[in-house]
């Protein structure tokens, strides 16, 4: 009969095992997203995937907040992150340490998610940005490609946590960085 897994079973690390483990070279950066439960699931979501860190841009919400935390679950506590007041000073802080800066976003020039080259040796930067405007034009011009996520129903949105697990898992896939 079928069981489910239980806590004990799934091997979870401690902050401080964490915090020690290699992470995938991949920085998400939230431009200027409002919703505090956005930004709680994206570090929830960096945790399960070993991102290295997250970026919190411009009007994004920053930890320590009770309403990151009851979504984020303690990932506030593992995941590395640093506040910019603006996106584009993050982004010519991750291109000069030599990161490759992806947006997410329906844009003329995209690449669409399936499609996207990336191995494990490649630093990426993920930009994700607000919930009504999405990225800023001038991070999308600023980025080294634009991504988009294939859809087909009518609404041709998605929320950025939703967003950001999708294109986590096929970057993860692509990188091979599996323990």
């Amino acid at each position: 009969m079928k069981q489910k897994t239980s806590n004990d079973e799934l091997n979870r690390l401690t902050e401080e095992e964490f915090k020690a483990t290699k992470k995938l070279p991949v920085v998400l950066v939230l431009d200027n997203v409002r919703s505090m439960h956005n930004v709680g699931a994206a570090f929830r979501t960096a945790d399960a995937f070993l991102i290295e860190s997250i970026y919190l841009c411009g009007i994004t919400a920053k930890p320590p907040h009770r309403e990151i935390e009851k979504t984020a679950i303690g990932a506030t506590q593992t995941v590395t992150w640093k506040h910019f007041e603006n996106t584009m000073d993050a982004i010519a802080k991750l291109k000069t340490n030599g990161y490759k800066v992806y947006t997410v976003e329906q844009t003329d020039e995209k690449t669409w998610l399936q499609d996207v080259e990336v191995n494990e040796h490649e630093k990426i930067a993920l930009v994700f940005g607000h919930e009504m405007n999405g990225v800023a034009l001038e991070v999308v011009q600023a980025a080294d490609a634009n991504i988009e996520i294939p859809q087909w129903g009518s609404k041709h949105s998605l929320n950025i946590s939703v967003s950001v697990g999708v294109v986590l898992w096929e970057v993860v896939k692509k990188m091979q960085f599996y323990h």
